[in-house]
C-alpha cells in the first residue's frame, strides 16, 4: 500500500483528538491510532468525518500507512505507557524514523529514550504540549528537544499548526535530550505560581467584601493593564460564571489537584541548587488545600485576628493589590529562568532563552504580554544573568514595591494566607541583600560538625576553628584551598 499519512498519532483522548484536527486543518494527512480499536472508529464517524484524517487497526497498519521517514507522536499516560509503546514500535521502525513523545514526561525519562533510541538509529523527540484543549485544536505552544536531526523534518508540520504571535511560531526547538520537556516542567511550575498568586488575590479581594462582580470588574480592568494574560482573562470569567443556583465559584470546594508537574520543577530546583521559592509555596499551598477535614477541625480550635480586613482608600488598595500580583509574577519568572539556566549548564544545553519566551507568548497557559518584555530583556542581553537585572523589569519592581509591601503586610495582619506573594518578596530582598546572616548558619555548622567555614577575602580556603576548646582540629570534610 502506497503511503498516505504525513504524521501518525497515538491516543485519542481530548488533546489527541484536538491536535490531529489541527493538523488536519492545515492540510496534513494524519494516521489515528489509539489502543482501543473502537475509540478510532468512533473518531472517524464523528469529531472526524468529512476529514483527510485516516485510521489504522494495528501499529503495524498505522506504520504502513506513513510516509518515510515516519512520524509518530504519542498523545498517552507519562512513565510506563510510554515506554512500552517505543517497545512495540522499535521493531517496525527503520533508520531515521521519529518517535515523538507530546505527553508530561519527566524530562530525565525524556534524556534515556533519546540515547536508548539513538542506539537503535531512531531520532526520538521530546514535545511540550501547552495550551489545553483549545489550544490542542487552534494553535499549541509547542517545545521541542531530543535529537536535533529530527528538528529539520517535524519542523514545517509543528511550526505550522503551533500558535503564532505578530505572525512569529510559538514554537522552536530548545535544544538535545531532555531539554523540551524540561522547559515544558518549569512552564507548568510558573503556571502553578501564577495561579497561586491570582488566588491569593482573589482570597484578599473576597476578604475586603468585594462582590463577584466587583471582584470580575477588577481582574478586566487589570487583564487591560500590566496582568494582560490567559488566566486573569479568565479568572474574569469564572468570576461571573452562574447557573440555576447562582454564582457556580462558591460552591466549589476549596481543595486543589495537581498532575505533578509543579512537584517535579520544585524537586528540580532543589536538585540544581535553585532558589524557586514561589513555584515551591504553590505546590506546598495545594497541599495543604487538600487537608481540608483538619482546615475544617483548626478553624473551630485556632484563633486568628479579632477584626475584619479594612482599607481606608479601597481604590489606592486595589491598585496595591494589582501591583503586588505584578511583582510577584516578575520573580516567579526570574526563578523559573533561573533554574533552566542553571540545568542548562549543567547538561550542556544551549537554551535560547528570550526565543521560550517567544514560544510562551501564545497558546500556553501563561500566555501573557509579560513575556514579550522577558523576550526584549534577552534581546537586549542574551547573557542577561538574572531578569531583576534588566532595567524594564529593575523599575517596574522599584515602581511596584511599596504597594507589594502594603499588601504582604496587611495581609498578614488581617490574617489571610499569602506564601506566594510573601515568598516572592522574601526572595527579592534576599536577592538585593549584600550581606546575608548565613555567615551565623556557617558558623554553627561548624561549631557542631566541624563542617567548616570561609573567611571575607580568603574565598576558596575553608577553615576549623575549636570552638569549645575540646573540639579539636579535624574538620568533617577535607578542602583544597
Amino acid at each position: 500500500m502506497s503511503a498516505k499519512a504525513d504524521i501518525a498519532l497515538i491516543g485519542l483522548a481530548v488533546m489527541g483528538q484536538n491536535l490531529i484536527l489541527n493538523m488536519d486543518s492545515k492540510g496534513f494527512v494524519v494516521c489515528a491510532y489509539n489502543r482501543t480499536l473502537e475509540k478510532v472508529i468512533h473518531f472517524l464517524n464523528n469529531e472526524a468525518k468529512g476529514t483527510k484524517v485516516i485510521g489504522a487497526t494495528s501499529l503495524e497498519d498505522m506504520v504502513n500507512k506513513l510516509k518515510t521517514p515516519r512520524k509518530v507522536m504519542l498523545l498517552v499516560k507519562a512513565g510506563k505507557a510510554v515506554d512500552t509503546f517505543i517497545e512495540h514500535l522499535v521493531p517496525l521502525l527503520s533508520s531515521g524514523d521519529i518517535i515523538i513523545d507530546g505527553g508530561n514526561s519527566e524530562y530525565q525519562d525524556t534524556s534515556r529514550r533519546c540515547e536508548e533510541l539513538r542506539v537503535k538509529g531512531l531520532l526520538f523527540v521530546g514535545s511540550g504540549v501547552s495550551g489545553g484543549e483549545d489550544g490542542a485544536r487552534y494553535g499549541p505552544s509547542l517545545m521541542p528537544g531530543g535529537h536535533s536531526d529530527a528538528w529539520p523534518l517535524i519542523q514545517p508540520i509543528f511550526q505550522t499548526i503551533c500558535a503564532k504571535v505578530d505572525n512569529d511560531p510559538c514554537c522552536e526547538w530548545v535544544g538535545e535530550g531532555g531539554a523540551g520537556h524540561f522547559v515544558k516542567m518549569v512552564h507548568n511550575g510558573i503556571e502553578y505560581g501564577d495561579m497561586q498568586l491570582i488566588s491569593e488575590a482573589y482570597h484578599i479581594l473576597k476578604s475586603l467584601g468585594l462582590s463577584e462582580t466587583e471582584m470580575a470588574q477588577q481582574f478586566d480592568k487589570w487583564n487591560s493593564e500590566e496582568l494582560d494574560s490567559f488566566l486573569i482573562e479568565i479568572t474574569r470569567d469564572i468570576l461571573m460564571f452562574k447557573d440555576h443556583k447562582g454564582y457556580l465559584l462558591n460552591r466549589i470546594r476549596d481543595v486543589a489537584g495537581q498532575k505533578g508537574t509543579g512537584k517535579w520543577t520544585a524537586i528540580a530546583a532543589l536538585q540544581y541548587g535553585v532558589p524557586v521559592t514561589l513555584i515551591g509555596e504553590a505546590v506546598f499551598s495545594r497541599y495543604l488545600s487538600s487537608l481540608k477535614n483538619e482546615r475544617v477541625h483548626a478553624s473551630k480550635q485556632l484563633k486568628g485576628p479579632g477584626f475584619k480586613p479594612k482599607v481606608d482608600d479601597l481604590k489606592m488598595f486595589l491598585n496595591h493589590i494589582k501591583q503586588a500580583l505584578y511583582c510577584a509574577k516578575i520573580v516567579s519568572y526570574a526563578q523559573g529562568f533561573m533554574l533552566m539556566r542553571e540545568a542548562a549548564k549543567e547538561n550542556k544545553w544551549n537554551l535560547n532563552y528570550g526565543g521560550i519566551a517567544l514560544m510562551w507568548r501564545g497558546g500556553c497557559i501563561i500566555r501573557s504580554v509579560f513575556l514579550g518584555n522577558i523576550k526584549d530583556a534577552y534581546t537586549r542581553n542574551q547573557h542577561l544573568p538574572n531578569l531583576l537585572l534588566d532595567n524594564f523589569f529593575k523599575k517596574a519592581i522599584e515602581f511596584g514595591q511599596h504597594s507589594w509591601r502594603q499588601v504582604v503586610s496587611n495581609a498578614f495582619l488581617w490574617g489571610i494566607p499569602v506564601p506566594a506573594l510573601s515568598t516572592a518578596l522574601s526572595f527579592y530582598d534576599g536577592f538585593r541583600t549584600e550581606k546575608l546572616p548565613a555567615n551565623l548558619l556557617q558558623a554553627q555548622r561548624d561549631y557542631f560538625g566541624a563542617h567548616t567555614y570561609e573567611l571575607e577575602g580568603q574565598e576558596g580556603r575553608f577553615i576549623h576553628s575549636n570552638w569549645t576548646g575540646t573540639g579539636g582540629k579535624v574538620s568533617a570534610s577535607t578542602y583544597q584551598a
